[in-house]
Parts: structure tokens; C-alpha cells; sequence
């Protein structure tokens, strides 16, 4: 199975292939707007604004596991991120992404590229870079911000 087998749901439940996003670079990330790490969206939104026209994709995923950080609709979630922080990259419906109803994605993702910790994802704001190819080529922890990422995006591109 590769990337573009994979099937999602946009916001307002959709299926979505992942074929969409063939040839292009991708960071993929389990999001919450009521987390400690929700000032990264400003700069995933800068890192979104500088390297979309070069074929960069970011797809937002809100996940509610860890500490119900994620409350609210996908529309709701969609509604303060564009508000607050100006998001505009593709936002999808709430997953989860451990345990058994782990979504299909992030279930492929964390067997292509598990952590120092294990396959797990650990927290909120958890990326991966997939490259032109759809091939994961690298793993961030929530505590690495867009900022300190970009020269990996800046080399796939």
C-alpha cells in the first residue's frame, strides 16, 4: 500500500484520495486548538504561504486523544483556526491516530516512520514530511516548531 492508496475525510465528511496530492511535498500533522502547541499554527501557516506555489501541501488533521484537546465540530475547529490564525492550508475531519480506531493515515504513517519511543504518536502536533515520491522521509516531535522544519521542506522542494 502506498500514500496515495489512502482514503480521508475532509471537514464536512467527504472522502478525499490522497491522490490528490501525488508529485507534491506533504507535511501531515495531528492538530488541537486547545493544546500548548497551538501557536505553531502561525508558523505552519508561514511555512504554508512560502512554499505552496512550489508544490507544498499542509494537511491539518484535529485529533481530540490527547486531553480532549480538540473540542468542538470540524467546522468549529476550521472556524477558529482561520479566525485566530489565518489558516488556509487543508484542514480534514477530526481523526484519531493511536489505538484501535486509528485512522488508516496515521496508522500507515507511524509503520513508514515510528519514533525513539515506538510507533506511537505521543502528542498533539506530531508531523511527518512526505516527499514527491510518497515516501515519509522525516518524523517531528510536537516540540519542533515550523520554523526549525523549513530547511527540510526547502530541500524536498
Amino acid at each position: 500500500m502506498s500514500l496515495y492508496d489512502i482514503t480521508v475525510q475532509d471537514r464536512a465528511k467527504n472522502e478525499v484520495s490522497l491522490k490528490k496530492y501525488q508529485e507534491k511535498v506533504l507535511l501531515i500533522v495531528n492538530t488541537a486548538t486547545g493544546c500548548g502547541f497551538t501557536p505553531q499554527y502561525p508558523g505552519l501557516q508561514k511555512l504554508y504561504d512560502a512554499y505552496r506555489d512550489q508544490g507544498f501541501e499542509i494537511l491539518d488533521f484535529p485529533c481530540n486523544q490527547f486531553a480532549n484537546q480538540a473540542p468542538g465540530t470540524d467546522e468549529e475547529i476550521h472556524n477558529f483556526c482561520s479566525g485566530r490564525f489565518g489558516v488556509t492550508f487543508e484542514q480534514f475531519a477530526k481523526v484519531d491516530v493511536n489505538g484501535k480506531g486509528a485512522a488508516p493515515l496515521f496508522r500507515w504513517l507511524k509503520k513508514k516512520k515510528g519514533s525513539l519511543f515506538g510507533s506511537g504518536i505521543k502528542w498533539n502536533f506530531t508531523k511527518f514530511l512526505v516527499d514527491r515520491e510518497g515516501r515519509v522521509v522525516s518524523r517531528f516531535g510536537p516540540g519542533v516548531t515550523p520554523e526549525q522544519i523549513e530547511a527540510s521542506v526547502a530541500a524536498l522542494l
